[in-house]
């Protein structure tokens, strides 16, 4: 690197964070994740600084999403799984996100209260966060708190969504494998999976086999036939359907079995890091995105002719393409 593209020395507070991120110390993670958290545009320019210092320590970790309908059992599977992982040797983090009321804005967070015994474990980091009306089903500033999980020397981070659905499928833009839990009786109905949630699954898990066998065996048989008919996303992996039952802990072992099969199979033909460089390079683009929209909203011009023009288009007095056009060119400066 060059001389002139070093960074500035971290202030004192936030190299503290660093340090501790990397020594592992919870205290300092929970922090680190509260400050990229925040709102305040000066809180937001210290969060970059820190996460850029941590990002040579982070992507050795496995990065898995998790999605299904509420009810499917999400929680006590994460909690199975993450207490199967720590019998293992491993650290599990666990990125919880909560839907956010569209009246009042606020949300439980009552994650860590659904896992209550991987919540009292040391090799164990469970982090809430609010959706607060951000689609795709993950939180805004997810991917940030994920790297730093991994640079705080996690082996497994775990994406748990607010629940399944056409917009909700940003958790797959992040993680290494996503994977889809299912109902025993989810098979009888083709009709209710949605596609594009199903053409995205790496990995698909039946949970609560243990209250139907039958009907379980029946939806794992009517899914590999759906699976059959679908264009998968990832290139050189066909999405097996297990059966499991997350409450007895049967079918856990056969579920870390098939990611690591997963991870070893996408790195032998370079998929792996593939899929990485890619999710990068969309995370960069819905940035620019995000920072252009924010920047026109706030534009002065934009803001003091936005409210007549939005009038105009509600009463049907201005195409939409015009109102458009208009305030584009005011941001534009023409």
């Amino acid at each position: 690197m060059n001389r002139t593209d070093a960074r500035p020395p971290l202030a004192a507070a936030d190299q503290h964070l660093v340090d501790g991120v990397l020594a592992k110390n919870r205290r300092s993670l929970a922090k680190s994740i509260t400050l990229i958290e925040s709102t305040r545009h000066d809180h937001q320019q210290r969060a970059h600084q820190v996460i850029e210092a941590l990002l040579a320590h982070t992507g050795n970790s496995i990065r898995i999403g998790i999605s299904g309908v509420p009810g499917v059992g999400k929680s006590t599977f994460i909690e199975t799984f993450g207490l199967y992982l720590i019998e293992q040797g491993l650290k599990v983090a666990v990125l919880a996100v909560d839907p956010s009321s569209s009246v009042s804005g606020g949300s439980i967070l009552g994650d860590k209260t659904r896992m209550e015994l991987l919540s009292q474990r040391p090799e164990a980091f469970i982090r809430p966060s609010p959706s607060a009306g951000s689609l795709g089903g993950v939180a805004d500033r997810t991917r940030e708190t994920l790297l730093l999980c991994e640079a705080a020397g996690f082996d497994v981070v775990i994406v748990e969504t607010v629940g399944v659905g056409q917009s909700e499928t940003s958790v797959a833009a992040m993680t290494d494998i996503f994977m889809l839990l299912q109902l025993p009786n989810a098979g009888d109905d083709l009709q209710a999976i949605k596609k594009g949630i199903v053409e995205l699954a790496d990995l698909i898990v039946i949970n609560k086999a243990d209250l139907d066998p039958q009907a379980a065996a029946l939806a794992q048989a009517q899914l590999k036939s759906a699976l059959s008919m679908l264009r998968h996303t990832t290139p050189g992996w066909e999405p097996p359907v297990l059966i499991l039952s997350a409450l007895k802990s049967d079918g856990v072992a056969a579920f870390w079995a098939e990611v690591t099969r997963y991870r070893e199979t996408m790195s032998a033909s370079g998929e792996f890091i593939a899929k990485r460089r890619g999710q990068a390079l969309a995370w960069m683009w819905e940035l620019i995105d995000r920072g252009l929209s924010a920047r026109f909203r706030g534009n002065p011009q934009v803001k003091a002719k936005m409210p007549a023009l939005v009038e105009a288009v509600a009463l049907g007095h201005t195409m939409p393409t015009l109102a458009a056009q208009r305030l584009l060119g005011l941001f534009e400066g023409k």
